[in-house]
């Protein structure tokens, strides 16, 4: 799903997107199913190749992408990291952000993750504001109640992780989810690539391209 003021505008959305095509990338064969980041961005840790998925709660093509990529990850090779970051490309989207950010702080990301995905998405549950999200979790029965989630997801904590996804994924020129980059380098998109498994087959050789090189 596009930021809202590039719906309507595929044509441009797409010429922001496209990054120059290493001559030299063993993966030629599937030019335009991913960029070349330029220049590349750093990882978490540089000792693992890194899977980041950009992605926003409220998208519906992220809620489709989401049991293909929970597959992988669950038996992803050990040199591999995965991690995930929601920056609110659309100032709508915050409030989701935030909820995301505020599940790390607390530490009950496992618990809410695919319930909040599974709220909106199948119970059609309108959760858009702090305080609605925030009387949502209480009732999960995973000790954060309605007002440790609140404030929460209004600390500075929690801003700031929101301003460095932000950073981060202007930086990679991301404006749409779900995004994945591999390794700070490659860029991609389930239209991109063409499909969902495609997209995976596509990290797997990113992945393997990586540890080659290393």
């Amino acid at each position: 799903m596009n930021k809202r003021q590039f719906l309507g505008n595929s044509a441009k959305l797409a010429a922001a997107l496209t990054l120059p095509m290493s001559a030299s990338s063993p993966l030629m064969a599937q030019a335009g199913q991913y960029n070349e980041i330029n220049p590349p961005q750093s990882t978490a840790n540089p000792d693992k190749i890194e899977v980041l998925e950009y992605f926003w709660f409220g998208c519906p093509h992220c809620f489709a992408f989401e049991p293909a990529i929970n597959e992988w990850a669950a038996s992803k090779p050990d040199d591999v990291d995965f991690v995930r970051h929601a920056p609110p490309l659309n100032r709508g989207w915050t409030a989701h952000s935030e909820a995301f950010y505020s599940a790390e702080a607390l530490g009950i990301t496992d618990k809410m993750f695919d319930e909040l995905f599974n709220a909106i998405h199948r119970e059609r549950k309108q959760l858009r504001d702090r305080k609605s999200i925030s009387k949502w979790v209480a009732g999960l029965g995973i000790d954060v109640d309605e007002d440790k989630m609140f404030e929460t997801m209004k600390s500075f904590a929690v801003n700031a992780k929101i301003r460095q996804a932000m950073q981060v994924a202007s930086a990679s020129r991301v404006n749409a989810v779900p995004t994945v980059v591999v390794n700070g380098k490659y860029l991609s998109t389930v239209s991109m690539a063409g499909g969902h498994e495609q997209l995976i087959s596509l990290m797997n050789d990113l992945i393997e391209k990586e540890r080659a090189e290393a």
